[in-house]
């Protein structure tokens, strides 16, 4: 063999050796394709998830929500008694077979009333919410990534955070109840003025949240990235702000829900929320105050379930925070 030839097969062992060195390191790297490769593909919302679950009170509070929103939904298809109907003979009544929850002093049945009055109180804390948060999110985002709008909306949080809330709901209840009545029907115009006045009064700490976390994003790199090649700002905000900021949405939208029912319940309860053919947990408690020494159910019954869905509520947002946090996620 000649020293050409010699030399020529070194060469192509060395190239084997090479080669057979690269394919295992390319084995041992993770596959492009986790699907087809047989991995599990991770996602956001399942670790979310995965984290919520983990948070015991969260998932107690989530089954009892669920419950209470059961009750108050599907318990009227199957406790087929009219909340408003009156019978006088039937008044004043213990638990017994026929009203399981007893009758008020009208003769009306507690467990349909109870119904009927989740329904609007929890009708009332989601719309309220929704307003609110839509309210506060958008004079977030304008405040933190607008630099000449951010010192007048903060000067108007400021301002509405300064003002005393319960006197300004009972100027607001007061002054648009009967032409809002007029023109929508008592039910119906005590409803909108109802949620409006807490969706405008409550939007103020989801602004001062989603501005801080704004502030912040409008530093990342992927955010300047995208300014420098020409992103106009409607589809920044909408592309790469909102979806970022919305941790903190969700978690203000939990606890908005809480507020807004205690706040339609205290105002009910201070007999200017709904009429009184209109039931709610608050207005079942401002009709039961005056016999309350005697039947003391009328005022426990609606105050637990007050409690127990604004607890629950708290304690979803709780675990939702923990859920979405990124430094928390994943322990």
């Amino acid at each position: 063999m000649t020293e050409t030839e010699r030399q020529q097969r070194m060469n192509t062992e060395e190239l084997i050796e090479e080669t057979a060195g690269a394919a295992a390191a390319t084995s041992a790297l993770p596959p492009d394709e986790p699907q087809v490769a047989g991995g599990e593909t991770r996602s956001q919302w399942r670790d979310v998830w995965r984290q919520f679950r983990s948070h015991r009170g969260a998932m107690v509070a989530l089954v009892l929500f669920v419950g209470v929103l059961l009750f108050v939904s599907v318990g009227p298809w199957l406790w087929t008694i009219d909340p408003g109907y009156v019978d006088i003979r039937a008044r004043n009544t213990g638990f017994t077979a026929a009203h399981p929850l007893g009758t008020d002093q009208l003769g009306r049945d507690m467990l349909a009333r109870l119904m009927a009055g989740g329904r609007v109180s929890i009708a009332v804390g989601l719309t309220a919410m929704l307003i609110a948060i839509f309210l506060g999110s958008t004079i977030g985002v304008l405040s933190g990534y607008f630099r000449r709008l951010d010192a007048p909306l903060m000067r108007l949080t400021e301002l509405f955070l300064a003002l005393p809330l319960l006197p300004l709901l009972l100027l607001m209840v007061t002054l648009f109840r009967e032409p809002l009545s007029q023109s929508f029907g008592p039910a119906m115009g005590i409803f909108l003025l109802i949620v409006s006045a807490i969706g405008a009064t409550s939007w103020m700490q989801s602004a001062r949240i989603v501005r801080g976390d704004v502030l912040g994003l409008k530093e990342r790199e992927f955010i300047l990235a995208a300014k420098s090649i020409g992103t106009p700002p409607r589809r920044m905000i909408l592309r790469h702000v909102l979806p970022n900021v919305l941790s903190p949405i969700m978690v203000a939208a939990t606890l908005g829900i809480a507020t807004a029912i205690i706040t339609e319940s205290a105002l009910s309860f201070l007999g200017l929320g709904f009429p009184p053919d209109f039931p709610t947990w608050g207005r079942l408690l401002f009709d039961a105050v005056d016999q309350m020494a005697l039947y003391p159910s009328r005022v426990i019954l609606p105050g637990v379930f007050i409690s127990l869905t604004v607890l629950c509520v708290n304690y979803i947002g709780d675990g939702l925070r923990d859920a979405m946090d990124p430094r928390i996620r994943g322990r």
